[in-house]
């Protein structure tokens, strides 16, 4: 039979089209919904290349995602919760691909160089989400402000346990090691903008990347000691 497309995508990446067969059965109404709601996160990613969040109309995001507005809130209740979404899904998938690059570390010492390869490898396949995170961290929307403040933040208060595995880090207090978490973070959060603003410098970006977060750990040895 003659395959015909239909829409699907994934965070960060363009509505595309794929061919599927019609012997395939049809999709619940659960599947349904979940697809038209991905359109329309991807619909808004899309937008957002080249301007700010606020600067959006739910008009323009659904009519990308091929549904009319009045059937948008069958999926969230505003723009701003859309928004909420995708700052969500830009932390829980470099929160989950940290945690799965615990495993690549190969030898002690190694934990910078795969932390900054992880990153930078993360920025490329999701540069909608930081393009989206980085306007909107100092952008007009209080909500998506805070929402992105709580993240950070919440990544942060993560890697405190991260840091409590080395010997000499993990006898330092909670304080100090909420105030190292939060300096790698910084520095996580500039590299990112970076690479989304030069590309092409992504090997030079990644090798300071490893010097700031080295030096980080030299400073908090220090400070152990003082």
């Amino acid at each position: 039979m003659t395959p015909q497309p239909r829409p699907v995508g994934r965070p960060g990446a363009s509505l595309r089209l794929v061919e599927t067969s019609l012997d395939e059965p049809p999709l619940s109404r659960q599947e349904r919904k979940e697809r038209t709601r991905q359109a329309l996160l991807n619909a808004a990613l899309a937008q957002l290349e080249d301007r700010s969040f606020g600067a959006m109309s739910l008009r323009e995001v659904s009519k990308a995602a091929g549904i009319t507005p009045t059937a948008f809130y069958r999926h969230f209740d505003s723009m701003e919760e859309l928004g909420l979404v995708l700052v969500d899904d830009s932390f829980a998938s470099l929160r989950e691909l940290m945690r799965a690059g615990r495993s690549e570390v190969a030898e002690p010492g190694d934990d910078i160089r795969t932390s900054a390869a992880i990153l930078v490898r993360h920025v490329q396949e999701h540069r909608l989400h930081y393009r989206f995170i980085a306007r909107e961290r100092s952008g007009g929307i209080a909500s998506l402000r805070a929402g992105i403040a709580r993240e950070i933040h919440s990544f942060s208060s993560e890697l405190v346990g991260d840091l409590r595995r080395y010997p000499v880090l993990g006898e330092l207090d909670t304080p100090s090691l909420d105030m190292i978490a939060s300096l790698f973070v910084t520095v996580m959060v500039a590299t990112a903008e970076r690479l989304l603003d030069a590309p092409e410098a992504e090997g030079e970006i990644r090798a300071r990347t490893e010097d700031q977060m080295r030096i980080i750990v030299l400073g908090a040895t220090q400070w152990h000691r003082v």
